[in-house]
């Protein structure tokens, strides 16, 4: 049904050749990926990121794709591509973050991040991806500091008050983790990690 749909399109607005071929390269990219299937999703792109010169959303796609699939390597080597054609994508500093985080390369990941941060001290991923890289580290301390900061700047997002909640709770510092677990209730009710911690007294 999209073939029809964008053959249709195609004779419509004129398009052709390798333009058409390109369009439908893409939506098949997407209905793959609509259905769960990351891996041929992305080998749907094959013959565009290999051209000439390279599409920059072409391997940032690509990364995405692969990573979701489990292919976390050639998501790196999809990412770093991407870096190298831009090398002021934040999209690709963030994206390379993914895969690492999946193979557990913390170190690896939080470097990217902070690149991120350089650039956009205040943009949201990057700050909750170095917090999984700290906490992964159990640098309590810096999770306590970095999760109380971002939170003052996204006060309405549970995701910093836990990881605030969790630091808190390592440190022995109860009536904050009491307090941020509270605050994760109001604003995701039935939270299962909040709701246990508080259940047990705190």
């Amino acid at each position: 049904m999209v073939r029809i749909t964008l053959f249709a399109l195609g004779v419509l607005f004129g398009l052709s050749g390798p333009v058409f071929a390109a369009n439908d390269a893409w939506a098949k990219s997407y209905e793959l990926e609509a259905k769960g299937q990351y891996l041929p999703a992305a080998a749907a792109l094959d013959a565009l990121a290999n051209k000439r010169p390279a599409n920059e959303f072409v391997l940032l796609r690509r990364g995405w794709l692969l990573y979701l699939g489990g292919a976390f390597d050639e998501s790196i080597k999809e990412y770093t591509r991407a870096m190298n054609l831009n090398s002021k994508s934040l999209d690709a500093r963030l994206g390379l973050t993914l895969p690492l985080l999946a193979m557990q390369k913390w170190d690896d990941a939080a470097l990217y991040a902070r690149q991120v941060l350089e650039v956009a001290p205040w943009q949201y991923y990057a700050h909750v991806r170095l917090l999984v890289c700290e906490e992964a580290k159990r640098d309590w301390n810096t999770v306590y500091r970095h999760a109380q900061e971002v939170a003052q700047r996204y006060p309405s997002d549970p995701t910093l008050q836990v990881y605030l909640a969790r630091a808190a709770v390592n440190l022995k510092k109860t009536s904050e983790a009491r307090a941020a677990y509270e605050r994760v209730l109001e604003q995701v009710p039935g939270h299962i990690e909040a709701t246990q911690y508080l259940s047990r007294g705190g």
